[in-house]
């Protein structure tokens, strides 16, 4: 008889996240990360393939969790990607953050906005006005709650998965939960 230990994961998939993939999938997985994270960019395509691996069988959440001591330019990257989010386009700016990671200062995050054809007064209003610092916290407050200690980390089904030997363990949890 197998066990199921609880979740790890404090604060369930909700309205308010960043969500890819099938509402009603059988399978969630959680990541937290943080835009100047050299493992979180190294990580962001294979979540890419794992979405296509096991398409209608997860649905995968972003939440943010900057290390702000380690990486400098990280929270107003995440509040960027906010900012793009309330205008439909947070996707398009995490891949162009992580594309861009070298360069995530706010004159850059500015011509990452236009490029996207943001509302450009919104945007910076928006950002000037920390609109969605708030949200962010929460989110770093819901990862801490989970135990978490470093970026990338991720949940299936609530339950922490060790990725510091790779993702290939990513997948393993998936497989197992299938």
């Amino acid at each position: 008889m197998a066990t199921h230990r609880p979740p790890d994961l404090s604060r369930p998939i909700d309205r308010e996240d960043h969500v890819l993939g099938d509402a009603h999938a059988p399978i969630t997985v959680v990541e937290y990360g943080d835009f100047e994270c050299p493992t979180c960019k190294q990580a962001a395509p294979s979540v890419k393939l794992l979405l296509q691996r096991f398409e209608h069988r997860v649905l995968f959440a972003y939440r943010h969790f900057p290390l702000e001591a380690l990486h400098p330019h990280a929270l107003r990257a995440a509040e960027a990607a906010e900012c793009a989010g309330a205008q439909g386009r947070f996707w398009a700016m995490h891949d162009l953050l992580f594309e861009n990671q070298a360069h995530l200062e706010g004159k850059h995050l500015i011509a990452y906005a236009e490029r996207l054809g943001l509302d450009h007064a919104r945007f910076i209003a928006e950002m000037d006005d920390e609109v969605y610092l708030q949200r962010i916290r929460e989110h770093i407050d819901s990862g801490r709650s989970s135990r978490l200690r470093a970026t990338p980390g991720f949940f299936v089904n609530g339950v922490i998965v060790d990725v510091s030997f790779g993702l290939h363990a990513l997948f393993d949890a998936i497989e197992t939960a299938s």
